[in-house]
């Protein structure tokens, strides 16, 4: 099949469209590659194409089986709401008129847990969005255009998935932005104390990247339009990732409690993930200690090939 994916040079859209091309798919790849980066696509060896979504010409291109939308604002500090809006709502309704005109029968694109703010767990896909910065903001208004999108065209099936605490390979080129896990696991490899706001009880599901791009292929077979959780359904404490990256680490660092500066912070993320299981058949194959021990792996290994 032949598939668009963009914001290719990001972590889940690098994962993705590796993994598509592996699976022996035509992949078409599109960055403007100024927070994601081509290192991610080393080893990709379908078309790559440069471009802000905001005005990109995709009338230039062929058309597709399948769009997966991963081209987004990201930084939820970010507080330029004509900017979140115009690439994370405005460039997404682009994306749907070009699936409509070009004959693509579906999109697939990435909205956020960040939708249901810091209302208590497990976050349920039923429950009434409640979003605490213009990023979660954003991504509501992204369903709610692809619900006006669909109903009025109803030729073009669209499928949000709403990514939960996403972790894993390809994320080195997010520096602050990258998840907690690698930034905790950066610290303990240095010989650090891992700095976590007191007192590490908070918790979050933590999704591994293997994951996501699973549940975006399960997305893409769904027959409907719908949005859907993608997160593990477990809750693990910042405690809990500290001790389990010493352990696959050999280390024994103690934690460094810190302030928490931020009012909008989600003190805990759950997904329930019901709906995902029962509509597509995607259930987490990574829990976190088995994606952190994999994920501990691979950055060993791009390590010692680093310095070799």
């Amino acid at each position: 099949m032949k598939f668009l994916v963009t914001g290719a040079g990001g972590m889940i859209g690098a994962n993705l469209a590796l993994t598509l091309a592996e699976l022996g798919h035509e992949v078409h790849a599109l960055d403007h590659f100024a927070v994601g980066t081509r290192n991610n696509l080393e080893g990709f060896f379908g078309p790559v194409f440069e471009g802000d979504i905001r005005d990109f010409d995709f009338d230039s291109l062929i058309s597709f089986d399948g769009i997966f939308h991963q081209a987004a604002v990201t930084d939820t500090t970010v507080m330029n709401e004509t900017l979140m809006r115009a690439v994370n709502v405005g460039a997404f309704v682009r994306i749907l008129e070009f699936a409509h005109r070009s004959g693509c029968p579906k999109v697939v694109y990435a909205s956020s847990a960040a939708t249901y703010g810091k209302t208590p767990p497990p976050h349920n896909e039923a429950s009434a969005p409640a979003p605490a910065n213009i990023y979660g903001v954003s991504k509501v208004e992204m369903e709610i255009a692809a619900k006006t999108f669909t109903d009025r065209h109803p030729g073009v099936k669209a499928v949000g998935l709403r990514y939960f605490n996403v972790y894993g390979p390809l994320e080195f080129h997010k520096g602050p932005a990258a998840s907690m896990i690698f930034q905790l696991y950066t610290q303990i490899a240095s010989g650090k104390a891992p700095r976590v706001f007191k007192s590490g009880d908070q918790y979050r599901d933590f999704v591994y990247v293997k994951d996501v791009v699973e549940a975006n292929q399960k997305a893409m077979a769904y027959q409907r339009s719908n949005v859907f959780n993608v997160g593990t359904g477990l809750k693990t404490r910042f405690n809990d990732v500290i001790s389990l990256l010493n352990k696959e680490l050999g280390a024994s660092q103690p934690a460094d409690y810190i302030d928490n500066p931020y009012s909008f912070y989600q003190e805990a993320t759950q997904a329930d993930t019901t709906l995902a299981e029962r509509e597509m058949g995607f259930k987490a194959a990574y829990p976190p200690e088995l994606g952190i021990a994999d994920y501990v792996r691979y950055l060993k290994s791009r390590a010692a090939t680093t310095s070799a």
